[in-house]
């Protein structure tokens, strides 16, 4: 039987505490992997820490708003791992302010954490896959990045994944050839800590009626497809942008 197999094999995932990050997390460590999880929320890096395997996990606390932050540590856990195989960028904040009432500040942090410290994340790993001509990499945006928002994500945060989705097809243009791949994946209504909090009954009926499955995808079923493009059974896979929404677009 084909399954994932992550043997022998060292990644880095950002957002790692968050519900669809920890899946995809906790997914790579059980296929044999070696994770380091990155995320600002050490309490829920320290109960992963705790229930997975310390051979194949460790954790670093890191802002990711920072890209000096972002390159000095990832140069660190690149050296303690020897070869990086793969990078799941799955950190992000939530914006759900109209366009017209967005703050800067509000703006430069969203576009800071969700596409600035993608590309420095990316940027501070590509040489070094590069160099060794093999590199996954996979980037969750949203569906927000494709229709302009809507569900619960606004103008800064479409904008931001929006971004996210062409810097994928940049970066699988250019690492393309060197055997550096990177896709993305587009959840749509996930249940998760990042919206839960936000889905009043009135929300929840209106999601549930834009959804052809009726129902929010569980954390796992937004994390499969991103395993599926760390994942050698995607090697010829690059440069994709899935959606992961359950019948919300259709394209």
């Amino acid at each position: 039987m084909i399954g994932f197999d992550f043997s022998g094999k060292n990644y880095i995932i950002t957002g790692a505490a968050g519900s669809i990050g920890r899946a995809i997390a906790e997914t790579v460590v059980a296929c044999g992997g070696r994770v380091c999880a990155i995320d600002i929320d050490e309490k829920t890096l320290r109960e992963m820490a705790a229930s997975l395997p310390d051979a194949l996990f460790c954790y670093r606390v890191m802002d990711l708003s920072s890209p000096d932050a972002i390159r000095a540590g990832f140069a660190e856990i690149i050296r303690e791992f020897g070869q990086l195989h793969g990078l799941v960028n799955c950190a992000g904040v939530l914006s759900t302010t109209v366009f017209e009432e967005i703050t800067q500040a509000e703006w430069d942090r969203t576009l800071a954490i969700n596409l600035t410290g993608v590309f420095a994340a990316i940027q501070a790993v590509y040489p070094h896959m590069k160099a060794n001509r093999y590199g996954r990499i996979v980037n969750v945006s949203s569906v927000a990045g494709k229709v302009g928002g809507g569900l619960m994500g606004r103008g800064a945060y479409a904008t931001s994944k929006a971004g996210l989705n062409g810097l994928t097809k940049v970066v699988a243009k250019e690492g393309g050839p060197y055997n550096v791949c990177c896709n993305g994946v587009c959840p749509g209504w996930t249940d998760s800590r990042m919206i839960n909090h936000l889905v009043d009954e009135e929300n929840y009926d209106r999601l549930r009626g834009m959804v052809a499955l009726r129902r929010p995808a569980t954390a796992l079923e937004a994390a499969y497809p991103a395993v599926f493009y760390l994942s050698d059974l995607a090697g010829f896979v690059n440069g994709e942008i899935s959606d992961v929404d359950g019948g919300l677009t259709f394209d």
